[in-house]
């Protein structure tokens, strides 16, 4: 298959504001959710509580996740990004209030995040419909890459607001991002009926719902693809939800903690752009195994080096340095994410993406809470070595699960090429 490049994906009429209005949206949400766990551990001092915060954002995906994904296949798309975009844009305003009552902006999180399940369903499957081929594969590694800049973007950003002005002013912005985003949505993206056929679709979302879970189950593929996600991110980003007092044990300012956010996805970055512009398609699943371990032997290394040099600049650099590197080998969700999408027809793109995100956030979610409270008991950089040794016991059996599919899934193939079908 020759490989596309980002010339080609960029004349894609349709691509171009889904692109750019998820790179907003993105670094607005990064933005907004530093911000919070900022003011949370600020005013509690609890690592459990600003984990919480963190882990807020994900937990919609687990608890209504692919019920709310369904929405992508009921409804024409583009309607699914608009509403989205606009519902969150006055909840996040609200949540700027000052003196808003913590439970209250936990609240409104909440409900915010659930808005992010029909938006990325939705998202992810036109994303599909308008793209083939190759184009697909560099367009997610695009997505992805530009994903991770947004994070860093928003993470340093974040930092500087709140060093100068007060969490709320991160929140507006988040706002805005989201106002500009429905407008250019509807301004540029070109209306698409439900894929299903008709308002609404026919039956009810529970069905649709179940109809998502068995398609995974059903493929041995898929259900590989889907577990090496989950549990290696999981276990990899478990740490975020208490970089708070993980900054705060080393010694770091509170300007630094976007920083130490930011290694990770500028890593990811860099390993994205090799993998989508220097790797072959072929290469790509091929290397998937040997990187989720690389990506995960940092996060320990890090961890240990850290808590051993105890507080100072030198453990502090030395783990943002070891989280680029992990960064770096992260580049295998690239062709995870493509090889999923490409396996199942864009009738069940939406409920199908929306059951493995919500497995993935739900993960994330999980892992984020149970470092938070660790924490509460062991030192920050304990907790993050321990999220890095444990993953990667833990990932071993899906990949061995993985490498199997991913052999008779290429034997199918071959046979299929020899015999002409």
């Amino acid at each position: 298959m020759r490989q596309a490049t980002f010339r080609e994906v960029f004349a894609v009429r349709d691509f171009r504001p889904l692109f750019g209005t998820f790179l907003l949206s993105a670094a607005g949400d990064e933005l907004a959710r530093l911000a919070l766990t900022v003011l949370v551990y600020t005013r509690t001092e609890s690592p459990l509580l600003a984990a919480l915060t963190f882990a807020i954002g994900h937990l919609p995906w687990l608890l209504g996740g692919p019920v709310l994904a369904t929405l992508a296949d009921r409804f024409p798309r583009h309607r699914v990004l608009i509403a989205t975009d606009a519902a969150r844009a006055v909840l996040v305003a609200l949540m700027a209030v000052p003196g808003m009552p913590l439970w209250l902006l936990l609240a409104l999180l909440f409900v915010v995040s659930l808005c992010g399940p029909p938006f990325e369903s939705a998202r992810s499957a036109l994303m599909a419909d308008v793209l083939d081929g190759d184009r697909y594969a560099v367009a997610t590694s695009l997505t992805n890459i530009t994903m991770q800049l947004a994070q860093v973007g928003g993470f340093l950003a974040g930092g500087a607001l709140i060093a100068v002005f007060t969490p709320s002013t991160a929140l507006l912005v988040d706002a805005a991002t989201f106002v500009v985003s429905a407008l250019w949505l509807r301004l540029r993206l070109t209306p698409r009926p439900a894929p299903a056929g008709g308002e609404g679709g026919g039956g009810s979302l529970w069905r649709d719902t179940a109809e998502g879970l068995r398609f995974i189950r059903r493929t041995p593929r898929l259900l590989a693809i889907v577990a090496v996600v989950w549990v290696a991110t999981g276990f990899l980003y478990a740490s975020e939800g208490i970089a708070a007092p993980l900054v705060d044990e080393l010694g770091a300012g509170a300007s630094l903690l976007g920083v130490l956010l930011a290694a990770n996805p500028l890593g990811l970055t860099i390993g994205g752009l090799v993998i989508a512009r220097l790797v072959s398609p072929e290469r790509r699943e091929q290397l998937v195994v040997p990187l989720v371990a690389l990506s995960l032997a940092p996060v320990l290394v890090g961890g240990l080096v850290a808590a051993v040099a105890g507080p100072g600049p030198v453990a502090f650099w030395v783990l943002v340095a070891l989280l680029f590197v992990s960064g770096l080998f992260s580049a295998w969700t690239i062709p995870l994410n493509v090889t999923f999408v490409q396996s199942v027809p864009s009738s069940h793109r939406g409920r199908a993406f929306g059951v493995a995100a919500s497995g993935l956030a739900g993960a994330q979610g999980i892992g984020t809470l149970l470092a938070g409270l660790a924490a509460e008991s062991l030192d920050p950089t304990l907790v993050v070595a321990l999220s890095g040794g444990l993953g990667m016991i833990a990932v071993a059996p899906a990949l061995v699960a993985y490498r199997r599919t991913r052999s008779r899934a290429h034997a199918t193939d071959g046979a299929e090429g020899a015999t002409g079908r």
